[in-house]
């Protein structure tokens, strides 16, 4: 049977929905929310020294934010022009001038003084630069100087000894591709990307449980299925065009259910800027909340399972879809003996959510022929991690919610084409086209011919440990090169990882902007090398969403303010790999874009007919509409698999929290206001139940300090809808409280669950040195808010 072809854009729903408005007063006047117009004006104004490129951006590029896949105004889902905030805020970083060189060239710790979101707005990298041990300033130094750096360094190292990471900031799957072919011909598996500390555990667990490492499904897939359920994911906030697909799925009749820790604002009430309607009156997006402990969400899954088990017993088929279940799944008795010995005590404790509540949510999707099951962060950000989603993809799979229209798994992925990076191979455990397995192995070094490193690489968090590692070590990291990501901002124990980076003997940052890590010394060399943006890219690039189209965004032209001096990220791999092998330097040639397509085609079977993508609005769905359509999986015997696990110990010892992050008024770690929108939470304010606030004696806007044996985060209260014993702050000021070194067992996670003690400010200052912490804390300021 040939695979259902997804059927492009369709219109929306054009009679307006009272019962759907937040408010009747237009526009959300009076109301906690983002003001979409004022943000915009402001966000063009600080781009009016280019508007027209901006402009030109928008109209023609594929977004470089979220992985939606919005290709111009306009993407496969519904007709209508799409915008959204999120792509505003990071049009500057395409469209910003050069940093002024009095600036760029002021004594270092000048510079250190600057924030990232400081430093972003001084401007672009304008030219290679070196600052070398001992220097104060960044010296300007030519493309060959700075390359020549990089590569007399590695043709000294041990393959073993250097590293290669790449962000997710605009990057396209032709850089990808480049640095995961050049690192493997500089024979190193030390190469990482962004995916490994968001969705790396959602390529695993689906692998086991369904055979694909991608959603299974479309956003289409929303409009009209009986229940849309998220688990973990603040879309709106992470992926805001995403509301108006909710909206429409709204009108439709789909009910919305959020599972989360937090009854995130964003969740329950939007103004989507796009739709007049819900621009003026707002729209209620959610359905129902469930409040369940942090890491508390397998417990949940086992109850709504063990009820459907229980209701089973009652009348055959009234929970479980047998006939799929039958011709599609595997393990069934295994998960029914598991899930039917948990105890409902042991499930209401670690979940944090009543009985009656688990029942009533496992009635409502029984009853629902249809249903699409999202998750994001929440889910994956745990040592436990790949069990979170395997557990959803069990209720998917015993509904039969697999391979249909209004049904699938879908991770929401944050960044535009960080689903593309794993595959292109730009991971220590993969290839293009497949897992780091001997039957790819051959395969690639067919097509690449050169042999493959044979020894196993080393994801971001064990590569950064590396760093530290004693001199004599066969692993020591001596040399990282970095396109994009700032590691203090974004993995545990940034005092840790400052010390890691700075143990490096060479330390590459290949970027558009600086940050704070560009800053840190390193033992010999920090080299800084301008990128070009995804906008500037010779040839155009491509990108893969979401729901697995891979979009074509052509190179534009007109920037006012060019740099000059600034190259295509695949160019500079190819010019580096060409200096530490020249002798072999043919088999990486690339010389365009299209010829890196052409075999992007060969190397990943999937991806076959990118090579055809060539101007705006051109995309290419792999695997069509549907994986596992009508319940085939790839998998040796193309049955799913139900996973059988315990839940596991979740729980806070006495006294002690559960610590939540979450993203605020930003991007990733590039934050864009210190207030979110949502709920006016600052960026060190402290989300608290009023219950616990109560029992420990605090009143909102009081000073506290959290704290355990990794760290101090000191912050003010505010009270808000969180499960009781669970705190949130704001990612990544909170990463001081995150022990480094914990992994998920199956991609190497980091882990970002811990738990934190809380004390008012003024009695932990004044017991900090004899009582709680070793380290000096500096006493709390003025609320910077």
């Amino acid at each position: 049977m040939g695979r259902t072809l997804h059927p492009g854009p369709i219109n929306k729903t054009k009679k307006w929905d009272k019962s759907l408005w937040v408010s009747p007063i237009p526009f959300g006047v009076t109301k906690v929310k983002p003001r979409h117009m004022i943000d915009s004006a402001k966000i063009a104004w600080k781009n009016k020294d280019n508007l027209n490129y901006a402009k030109n951006i928008i109209l023609k590029g594929v977004c470089d934010g979220c992985a939606l896949g919005v290709g111009g105004l306009q993407d496969q889902t519904l007709n209508g022009p799409h915008v959204c905030t999120t792509r505003f805020n990071v049009l500057r970083l395409n469209t910003a001038p050069p940093i002024k060189p009095e600036m760029l060239h002021q004594d270092i710790d000048e510079l250190r003084k600057l924030s990232s979101a400081e430093l972003r707005e001084l401007g672009r990298v304008p030219y290679p630069m070196v600052r070398k041990k001992g220097d104060r300033k960044f010296k300007r130094v030519s493309w060959d100087e700075a390359m020549t750096v990089v590569s007399d360094k590695m043709k000294s190292l041990d393959p073993k000894q250097f590293a290669f990471y790449l962000t997710s900031r605009g990057i396209t799957n032709e850089s990808y591709y480049t640095a995961s072919k050049i690192a493997r011909y500089l024979e190193t598996n030390h190469i990482d990307n962004a995916s490994r500390i968001c969705h790396s555990p959602s390529k695993s667990a689906l692998k086991r449980s369904v055979g694909v490492g991608a959603s299974t499904c479309n956003y289409q897939d929303w409009l009209g299925t009986d229940v849309l359920v998220f688990w973990g994911s603040v879309a709106s906030n992470a992926s805001p065009v995403s509301t108006k697909y909710m909206m429409e799925a709204k009108k439709r009749g789909t009910k919305i259910i959020v599972i989360n820790p937090y009854r995130e604002p964003a969740m329950e009430n939007y103004w989507v800027p796009s739709v007049v309607e819900s621009a003026l009156f707002g729209t209620k997006i959610a359905d129902d909340f469930y409040e369940v402990n942090i890491g508390g969400d397998i417990a949940m899954m086992h109850g709504i399972m063990k009820h459907w088990f229980d209701m089973e017993e009652e009348v055959e088929g009234s929970a479980v879809n047998h006939q799929f279940v039958q011709t599609h799944v595997n393990n069934y008795d295994e998960l029914k003996e598991t899930v039917i010995n948990q105890s409902w005590e042991h499930i209401v404790q670690s979940s944090g959510v009543s009985k009656e509540r688990i029942i009533e949510l496992s009635n409502l999707l029984a009853g629902s022929r249809n249903g699409v099951m999202v998750w994001a962060l929440g889910l994956t950000m745990h040592k436990h991690a790949t069990d979170n989603i395997s557990q959803v993809a069990n209720l998917a799979l015993l509904r039969g919610w697999l391979g249909r229209k209004h049904n699938g798994l879908m991770p929401l992925r944050g960044h535009s084409s960080v689903q593309g990076s794993g595959e292109m191979g730009a991971d220590p455990f993969s290839l293009p086209g497949g897992d780091y397995n001997e039957e790819n192995t051959k395969r690639i070094e067919g097509l690449w011919g050169f042999n493959l490193p044979e020894w196993p690489g080393d994801s971001v968090g064990v590569t950064i440990e590396n760093a530290m590692l004693p001199e004599d070590s066969e692993r020591k990291l001596k040399l990282y090169y970095m396109s994009g990501g700032n590691f203090l901002e974004t993995m545990p124990d940034p005092n840790f990882v400052k010390s890691a980076l700075e143990n490096l003997e060479v330390r590459v940052h290949q970027d558009i902007i600086l940050n704070t890590s560009t800053l840190l010394d390193a033992k010999e060399t920090v080299v800084v090398l301008p990128a070009k943006t995804r906008y500037e890219q010779d040839g155009g690039g491509l990108s893969t969403s979401t729901e697995r189209m891979v979009y074509f965004s052509p190179e534009i032209e007109g920037n006012r303010n060019r740099i000059a001096e600034s190259r295509s990220e695949w160019k500079i791999y190819v010019d580096l790999a060409k200096r530490v092998k020249p002798e072999a330097a043919h088999l990486i040639d690339f010389k365009s874009g299209q010829e890196i397509r052409e075999e992007i085609a060969k190397a990943h079977p999937q991806y076959d007919g990118v090579q055809y993508l060539k101007k705006a609005g051109d995309v290419y769905q792999y695997g069509g509409a549907w994986l596992c359509e009508d319940g085939i999986c790839p998998t040796p015997d193309g049955r799913a698999n139900l996973i059988s696990m315990d839940i596991p110990d979740n729980n806070a010892k006495a006294g002690e929290y559960k610590l939540l992050m979450r993203r605020g008024k930003q991007f990733n770690s590039m934050v864009y206001g210190s207030k979110d929108a949502f709920n006016h939470m600052g960026r060190y304010d402290v989300l608290i139940s009023e219950r616990d606030g109560k029992r420990q004696g605090v009143d909102e806007g009081e000073a506290v300090v959290l704290y355990n044996q990794n760290g101090v985060f000191q912050g003010f209260v505010k009270f808000a809808d969180i499960k009781d014993g669970n705190l949130g702050v704001q990612f990544p000021e909170g990463n001081f409280l995150v022990e480094k070194g914990i992994y998920e067992s199956f991609v190497e996670m980091p882990d970002y669950v811990t738990d934190v003690k809380l004390e008012k400010a003024d009695h932990f200052n004044a017991n900090k040195d004899r009582q709680y912490y070793e380290k000096p804390v500096p006493d709390l300021e003025d609320n910077p808010n």
